[in-house]
């Protein structure tokens, strides 16, 4: 299959702002759309960070509309069993503009994360995975950092955990992210494990999935939690809450 086929453009409006207030940033609404609509809003929220001096950040949770899979910017190869799996209809592929291995988005959250360089120190992946953990400490779930510096890209993002990944006490990577650097400014989402599927998983990548994670919370209640406990602390900062149009492919 070629590339391609793997890729879709989507231009969505801009966002509007609260105008002469400054140090705003958005917080979108949960969605859940197909993984080209969720990778083009996301190069959109990261084009408003760049281009509107008052958003310094935005942050949105989402969910993709079938069993997806994203590959790295960088991953050169598509193996053959996973070109089968998409032509039989069992699997939909969309490239990131951030880098790492293949990751599977099933049954799991998405989160995303546009700021500008100048805030890179208070939003760096330290701080970030500290958030993480603090958030899913709270719910009682343990997580710690991975154990590799540096890793060649994998099939499976899941299958190695780098020191920027995030594991549960029994050894599972929970939460893997990436960045994308634009104009000075980044884009970071990851992938929270929460429920993968064991038989795609197991097609896919030819090893056992995660287990799921048991804190008798469903994905929304869980989206909530970390919403709050990210937004605490930051009262030097004007958050605007975005409401995405799942239909309309939209802001509000």
């Amino acid at each position: 299959m070629k590339e391609k086929n793997l890729l879709k453009i989507i231009i969505n409006k801009p966002t509007k702002l609260i105008l002469g207030i400054e140090n705003q940033a958005l917080i979108f609404s949960t969605n859940n759309l197909p993984g080209f609509d969720q990778m083009a809003i996301d190069l959109n929220s990261l084009d408003q960070t760049i281009s509107n001096p008052e958003i310094i950040l935005t942050l949105r949770f989402y969910y993709w509309t079938g069993d997806w899979l994203s590959i790295g910017y960088h991953q050169k190869e598509i193996p053959l069993h996973w070109k089968n799996l998409l032509s039989n209809g069992e699997i939909n592929i969309v490239r990131r503009p951030s880098g790492g291995g293949a990751v599977l988005h099933s049954g799991g959250i998405t989160y995303a994360l546009t700021f500008k360089k100048t805030y890179y120190k208070v939003l760096s992946y330290e701080m970030v995975n500290n958030w993480l953990i603090k958030s899913f400490r709270e719910l009682g779930l343990n997580l710690k950092y991975g154990n590799l510096r540096k890793s060649s890209i994998k099939t499976n993002c899941f299958g190695t955990s780098l020191i920027s990944d995030l594991v549960d006490q029994d050894g599972f990577k929970r939460i893997g992210s990436a960045q994308f650097r634009k104009k000075g400014a980044f884009l970071q989402h990851g992938e929270i494990q929460t429920n993968p599927p064991r038989d795609l998983w197991f097609k896919l990548f030819k090893e056992e999935a995660p287990p799921k994670v048991n804190l008798k919370l469903t994905n929304d209640e869980i989206v909530q939690h970390l919403r709050n406990s990210f937004l605490e602390n930051k009262s030097n900062i004007n958050f605007k809450n975005i409401a995405i149009d799942n239909k309309n492919r939209k802001f509000q």
